[in-house]
């Protein structure tokens, strides 16, 4: 959204005509002021009427936020498991009759006559229940990656931009690009402080990995404690779950999507059981013939955990960063930035407060959805070159519009 093709210099009017980027600045300036009143405080002008599908983890975690926030009313909340929407409606104070499990707990709980959805499965099962959502006119928040296979992909960009029409909002929680550093350095990027952009590299090392138990008699069992990431239906595979975030800074940069990549993966994790590869490497090709380089491991390291990207230019070089420094080295405008702050925590809240004013306000903006679209193909585009040792085309994944299958019988509806 802050890059054109000739050059990879920007112009008010390339800014204008990129993809959602006419609202690109529009929506860091939001976020900013996000972060100004997440430390003063939100204004509440009323409840909405909230729900939440996906009470595990990172579902309970991130609604204990919301609630923290003071502008949503949580009143349903589902799961596959009736345990965790029970321990999450005990702490959300909602009621009995409105804590739903099953594979159909999403349905009940779009029924209660609530106005937006929090949606944290696992994303195999995010087209489905973003269609069902924006069918019913709510108000879409919801976890990345938007899905695991081309033709959800799709499906998310088709439901997005029918709740454009619906006049709904719509937004997709990545946190890097709402870090005030990080938000320094794109500006100063999209404004030629590094020149020409000659590479990108991008990073995703997930440190001590994810358990991987013993497969069951259904995959019951890999529906909790993130289980579900070493399994590529489910979760995509660590590139598409994880490496994500770092994927999506470069595409923040970049404004486009990659045409082509190559590369290869293995499973170097002990004993696995799911079918993820958790170390792989993948060189991107954009329309140019820019060069992206990314690197991919999960499990036991030398190296701490990482999300980066990486960006070298004709005069200078920044980098953007999870939990490392942001900064631009270098050129004319040079910015010492600084380190990037409990971002986990603090993004969701800054889109948690975005969230809020868009519904209140009636802003229907769908910026995250456009780049969320392009990064999970890219994503999903890294996997399939890995995985098959080889080049890949952008066009050539789409054409073949390969979904993956879950085996879900067995399961409770």
């Amino acid at each position: 959204m802050i890059n054109k093709a000739e050059s990879h210099r920007i112009t008010r009017r390339d800014l204008l005509q990129t993809t959602a980027g006419g609202v690109a600045l529009a929506i860091t300036s939001r976020l900013l002021a996000a972060e100004a009143e997440t430390a003063s405080g939100p204004k509440i002008d009323r409840k909405i009427k909230a729900g939440l599908v996906g009470c595990g983890g990172r579902g309970s975690w991130i609604a204990g936020l919301f609630k923290e926030h003071g502008g949503y009313d949580f009143v349903a909340v589902g799961d596959y498991s009736q345990q965790a929407a029970d321990q999450c409606g005990d702490a959300l104070g909602v009621g009995q009759g409105r804590r739903f499990s099953g594979l159909s707990a999403y349905k009940k709980v779009m029924d209660t006559g609530i106005e937006a959805i929090v949606l944290e499965t696992p994303p195999f099962f995010f087209p489905e229940h973003v269609e069902a959502a924006v069918k019913a006119g709510l108000h879409v928040y919801m976890a990345k990656p938007v899905a695991v296979d081309v033709p959800g992909t799709l499906k998310i960009g088709q439901v997005g931009r029918q709740s454009i029409r619906n006049k709904r909002c719509f937004l997709v929680d990545y946190q890097m690009p709402t870090d005030p550093l990080n938000v320094e350095v794109a500006k100063r990027i999209s404004e030629g402080g590094i020149g020409q952009i000659k590479m990108v590299n991008t990073v995703g090392m997930a440190g001590g990995g994810f358990s991987d138990p013993p497969l069951t008699a259904t995959i019951e069992s890999r529906l909790r404690d993130l289980i579900w990431v070493n399994d590529i239906a489910l979760g995509g595979d660590y590139v598409v779950n994880y490496d994500i975030h770092a994927i999506d800074a470069a595409l923040w940069i970049l404004g486009r999507r990659p045409v082509a990549a190559m590369g290869a993966a293995a499973v170097c994790r002990p004993d696995p059981h799911g079918d993820a590869r958790d170390s792989c490497m993948v060189v991107f090709e954009m329309s140019d013939g820019l060069v992206w380089g990314h690197d991919s491991a999960a499990g036991t390291n030398h190296r701490a955990r990482s999300l980066q990207c990486v960006i070298q230019g004709s005069q200078a070089s920044a980098e953007i960063n999870y939990w490392g420094k942001a900064f631009l080295r270098g050129g004319p405008m040079h910015y010492g930035g600084g380190d990037v702050e409990n971002l986990y925590e603090a993004g969701a809240k800054r889109n948690i407060a975005t969230f809020y004013q868009n519904v209140i306000e009636g802003r229907f903006e769908h910026p995250s959805v456009n780049r969320s679209v392009d990064c999970t193909l890219s994503c999903i585009l890294a996997r399939e070159a890995a995985a098959r040792h080889g080049r890949l085309t952008m066009d050539d994944l789409i054409k073949e519009d390969k979904k993956l299958e879950v085996n879900l019988n067995g399961l409770k509806a």
